[in-house]
């Protein structure tokens, strides 16, 4: 992927990581679009960033991803990235027997995606020169049984990268996974923005925006701080590396 002179759209890019690859983007002469359901947050990423633009979209709403997915062609014809960002993580009891969080996690983190990806993919296969970047996580490989649904959709959105990019390739559309561990966001809370034991944000924006400049046809991006659950499988520590997480 090229890392100037793109059109990117970026879904959950009012705040965390989607806010932080917006405008490291931005500021690298991207032009971008950001999408979320919290109008406010869209209202500051604009005002904080002139020249970026935000839209409103549900991505649990099908229908929604389709019409605002036409429109955003319409009025950005260059469009040439998606990066797949919005995702929502939440505790769950699974004694509990109840399964809102679960139909919810689904629906965001890996239907989501897929039908973005879906609505998006006519036009990119007529641009020369694009790419599909998706968010998964390190709990795709070593999940936490606090958050079991967020860490299967994180797993099978890997599977589905791979798949796709088998699929696309050749095509013009480069497929690219992101994979974050820990990260400063608000993902599960306030709390999380200040926790030592995650890697601060301005730091995983910076590696990442790093790797993407110095691996342009990578098709994993891994921060140094991920490979503990990346690469815990392979190295045959996995087990010791889950009960350290889950312990």
């Amino acid at each position: 992927m090229k890392i100037t002179g793109n059109t990117i759209l970026i879904t959950g890019g009012g705040s965390g990581i989607g806010r932080g690859l917006a405008e490291a983007l931005l500021a690298r002469g991207n032009k971008i679009i950001v999408t979320g359901r919290d109008v406010k947050k869209l209202d500051a990423i604009v005002e904080a960033n002139p020249g970026l633009e935000a839209v409103e979209l549900d991505v649990d709403d099908p229908a929604a991803i389709k019409t605002t997915i036409e429109r955003i062609v319409g009025d950005f014809p260059a469009l040439n990235v998606l990066i797949n960002n919005a995702g929502i993580m939440r505790a769950e009891d699974l004694n509990a027997a109840v399964t809102d969080t679960a139909e919810a996690t689904i629906s965001t983190n890996l239907l989501g995606p897929i039908r973005l990806t879906a609505a998006i993919l006519p036009h990119l296969l007529t641009q020369p020169d694009a790419a599909i970047l998706t968010v998964s996580s390190g709990l795709a490989f070593l999940p936490r049984a606090l958050a079991p649904t967020y860490c299967a959709t994180k797993a099978a959105i890997h599977s589905y990268s791979q798949s796709l990019r088998v699929q696309l390739r050749n095509t013009s559309v480069q497929v690219i996974e992101l994979v974050p561990p820990y990260v400063q966001t608000e993902l599960m809370g306030p709390s999380q923005a200040t926790d030592p034991n995650a890697m601060p944000l301005a730091d995983y924006i910076s590696e990442t925006m790093a790797l993407l400049e110095q691996n342009p046809g990578a098709e994993e991006i891994l921060v140094q701080r991920v490979f503990f659950q990346r690469w815990a499988e392979k190295e045959d520590r996995y087990a010791a590396a889950f009960q350290r997480v889950n312990g």
